[in-house]
């Protein structure tokens, strides 16, 4: 049994579970966690896979915190857990994001994570927000973790808001004192909302972006806001999350980091067209 869990919650996306796909292709191991109603729809990924959910039609927040619960009953110190219209995950390497292996990835995520004792929440960024040749940090601390997360099961929070639920997780765990880490070493290519069937995409429709954008400021009064960006309702976080200033703190007696834990390179998988990235490979002697 793998140490760190893979929850992936999916309700109607039986068709086409984007985020399964390129668990099962990269043989990471997961749970599938669903209804008992849509275990036959599913079953094409794997019944060993499946995990099924005591009660129906809870919603996401229900089926999220039953993974929680799993997590502790298994003695996880941390969880992962993925929304289901993930593509891949990708590696961020001079200044490219490049496809690479999930499993990997995951687990270099942990490692670091696990040198600290106050990160309550980690993950990938999306990639769109980390473009190709542009200069960012490796990592971002106590900021927005969205989507695939790594869950510290000592937090004491749990997933509360139909709506916005990620958001209002990061800032119940930020205000407790905890820190975030957003890594831009390591991406997500998800699938923009509402361009998939199935999850919660009926929620977005019609005013469903400003009813959720309106529960956040609700909940979190001062700290998050309406606007509109994008050409729609958006929820705006004061600061922009800069309010947040506490420090990751290091665990003590720690041992040195082995670069050769996780080696990372280059396997061409296709024929190289783009000069651009002909170029590139050359200048780094790939």
């Amino acid at each position: 049994m793998r140490p760190v869990p893979i929850y992936v919650v999916s309700k109607h996306r039986y068709e086409n579970c984007l985020t399964v796909k390129f668990l099962l292709k990269d043989q990471t191991p997961f749970e599938l966690v669903v209804e008992r109603g849509q275990v036959e729809h599913y079953a094409k990924y794997g019944r060993e896979h499946i995990r099924v959910l005591p009660q129906s039609d809870r919603g996401l927040i229900y089926a999220r915190n039953w993974c929680f619960d799993d997590a502790l009953a298994k003695g996880a110190q941390r969880f992962w857990i993925l929304d289901d219209n993930i593509r891949e995950i990708k590696r961020r390497q001079h200044g490219r994001r490049i496809p690479c292996n999930s499993d990997l990835a995951l687990r270099c995520m942990e490692a670091f994570v696990d040198r600290y004792e106050n990160v309550a929440l980690a993950g990938p960024n999306y990639e769109m927000f980390a473009a190709n040749g542009i200069a960012i940090p490796p990592f971002r601390v106590n900021v927005h973790v969205y989507s695939c997360t790594l869950v510290n099961t000592a937090i004491g929070y749990r997933w509360r808001s139909f709506l916005n639920d990620d958001t209002d997780l990061c800032l119940q765990v930020l205000s407790g004192g905890w820190c975030t880490v957003a890594f831009n070493s390591f991406l997500q290519h998800k699938v923009q909302t509402m361009r998939l069937k199935g999850g919660n995409t009926g929620l977005y429709q019609g005013d469903g972006r400003l009813k959720m954008a309106r529960s956040l400021e609700r909940l979190w009064p001062g700290v998050a806001r309406v606007e509109r960006r994008f050409k729609r309702p958006q929820h705006k976080i004061t600061n922009e999350w800069k309010s947040f200033t506490t420090p990751l703190k290091l665990k003590p007696d720690l041992p040195p980091v082995n670069p050769s834990e996780f080696a990372l390179g280059l396997k061409q998988i296709k024929p190289v067209k783009a000069e651009s990235l002909k170029q590139w490979l050359a200048e780094i002697g790939a």
